[in-house]
């Protein structure tokens, strides 16, 4: 197994050389036929266009001139080559490069030898093909060049007479050719061994962005990411939901128009007045909580925002408490009602008997309130159950208030001016259990009495239309209103700062309320407080 992942992953290496080599041996041959063809160029307008006398000999001009025409001729016939398909076969490279190095040495050797300078060409030609080749063909160039031009050299010895000691030139040349070629090689192994670095670690990197990124969006947190203009320049999907940002990244998003709430946070924060860096906001009905982490361990330099839906942790705390207490509702209503029932029939019992005294008449009448409290405890635990089961019908609201606002004063002995029903204008629909919307209203207004001054007006329902958003029923009293420390606590069940509630009816209005597709906040006001029950409307 392992031997067959060590050839895939041969198999993969070679495939991406082929794919880095391929580009850049296709460029150093382009570079090398413009340099061919400029060179040829070169040649032939110095042989028309400067005296021949002064660097030709005159029995070797023609030769020098014939040669720049082949040689122009040759660079004309590499360039409509198809570098790629010049690259595609490797034996293209090398015979290119030996005819140069032909070229070169006779040119060199038309005008004049070695001592014309001509020679210097051969190692930008050999530098050029090394750059591509392997370590074995960039030697086998420089081995062609100091050959040709030795042999030139002991051509222009005997024929010229010239002394041994010119070897020497052509000798210093052919060990820059060897140097030139293998430095050339050198220097191309290591920009390619960088270059497939540098791209493997930006595959890496890339890899990791994207890893990042995915984790970023993925999160259950709200996250962004603020400058220090107080802009936002990134954020997640679940802060886009929170504060209803655009999905448009590339934008900058003001945070102070966006989110002004958390922009005073964030304010805070960077001035240094929120020590424990545990901000709570209110943002559309909804508690979040605030965590800022610089960027640059300096605040005025922007910084990471977590935002943390409190509110939704706490609703699925409400309803893993939901849930246990749901699994023990009917031992509850076995265990307890049959004994609080024998309880209830004994007292009776007693309160029946003729010679009771006025202690014994109190302790029974005690006896009897809290049967009938724990009775309705029971009863209300009971709902919990049945919350999710509703009945959905079309209602019309008007009506419905306006038969719910005379039974309600009827029940609960309330006179008309104490209790004021705004109505709507016009008739609207909506789809609600009835049966759950009686009791979400009935506790709502029983509370609101209860807590009232029980004069004219204490008690109010006003019903509003808002439009694309649905509707909205607001109960409002005129007692002391509900202290800060208490409204987070406010809808959990069992929580009441009544001495004789049981803290479940405004927990189970709000159970009954998301049953239907509707939600129940609660107002805080100058005098007073109100409840606001939102209702969308029948479609």
């Amino acid at each position: 197994m392992s031997f067959l992942n060590f050839n895939f992953s041969a198999i993969r290496k070679q495939d991406a050389a082929v794919t880095i080599e391929l580009p850049l041996q296709a460029r150093a041959i382009n570079v090398l036929n413009i340099f061919r063809f400029i060179l040829s160029l070169i040649f032939i307008a110095l042989y028309l266009f400067i005296s021949n006398e002064t660097w030709l000999d005159k029995n070797t001009a023609p030769l020098f001139f014939n040669l720049s025409v082949a040689y122009f001729v040759f660079s004309i016939v590499a360039l409509l080559i198809d570098p790629l398909k010049s690259a595609s076969h490797p034996f293209l490279l090398p015979l290119q490069v030996v005819i140069d190095i032909f070229f070169i040495t006779l040119l060199m050797h038309a005008a004049g030898g070695i001592q014309s300078g001509l020679g210097l060409l051969l190692i930008i030609s050999i530098v050029t093909a090394s750059v591509v080749s392997n370590g074995r063909l960039a030697l086998f160039y420089a081995a062609i060049a100091s050959l040709c031009l030795l042999l030139e050299q002991s051509y222009q010895i005997v024929l010229g007479d010239l002394s041994a000691a010119s070897y020497t030139q052509a000798v210093m040349l052919s060990l820059s050719c060897f140097a030139t070629a293998w430095l050339a090689y050198s220097l191309a192994k290591r920009m390619q061994q960088s270059e497939a670095l540098a791209s493997a670690r930006g595959i890496d990197i890339e890899n990791l962005s994207q890893i990042n990124a995915l984790v970023t969006q993925e999160m259950q947190d709200g996250v962004i990411v603020v400058d220090e203009n107080f802009n936002i320049r990134h954020h997640n999907l679940q802060a886009g939901s929170l504060l209803s940002l655009s999905n448009n990244h590339s934008s900058n998003i003001a945070l102070t128009i966006h989110a002004p709430e958390i922009a005073t946070a964030f304010h805070n924060w960077v001035n240094g007045e929120d020590a424990s860096n545990n901000s709570i906001v209110s943002i559309r009905n909804r508690e979040l909580k605030l965590r800022f982490k610089a960027i640059n361990q300096l605040r005025n330099m922007g910084a990471v925002i977590f935002i943390q839906d409190v509110s939704q942790l706490q609703s699925k705390a409400q309803q893993a408490k939901l849930a246990a207490l749901g699994r023990l509702t009917a031992n509850i209503a076995h265990e307890i009602r049959n004994p609080l029932s024998a309880i209830s029939h004994a007292n009776q019992l007693l309160q029946e008997e003729e010679r009771i005294s006025t202690a014994t008449t109190r302790i029974l009448q005690i006896i009897e309130d809290n049967i009938q409290r724990i009775d309705q405890i029971i009863k209300d635990v009971l709902k919990l159950n049945r919350r999710n089961r509703t009945d959905l019908e079309e209602v019309n609201l008007n009506e419905f208030l306006t038969d719910f606002y005379a039974q309600f004063c009827a029940v609960e002995k309330i006179p008309n001016a104490h209790f004021q029903l705004t109505p709507l204008l016009k008739k609207q629909i909506v789809t609600f259990d009835k049966s759950h919307l009686t009791q979400i209203l009935w506790n709502l207004c029983k509370n609101g009495w209860e807590h009232g001054k029980k004069q004219n007006n204490s008690l109010s329902l006003d019903c509003h239309d808002i439009g694309e958003n649905g509707l909205s029923i607001q109960i409002k009293d005129d007692g002391n209103g509900i202290a800060e420390k208490d409204r987070s606590r406010l809808f959990e069940p069992f929580f009441t700062t009544k001495t004789s509630g049981n803290g479940l009816g405004l927990y189970i209005s709000r159970e009954l309320a998301e049953a239907n597709g509707a939600s129940l906040q609660y107002q805080a006001l100058a005098e007073g407080s109100a409840f606001v029950l939102h209702l969308k409307k029948f479609s």
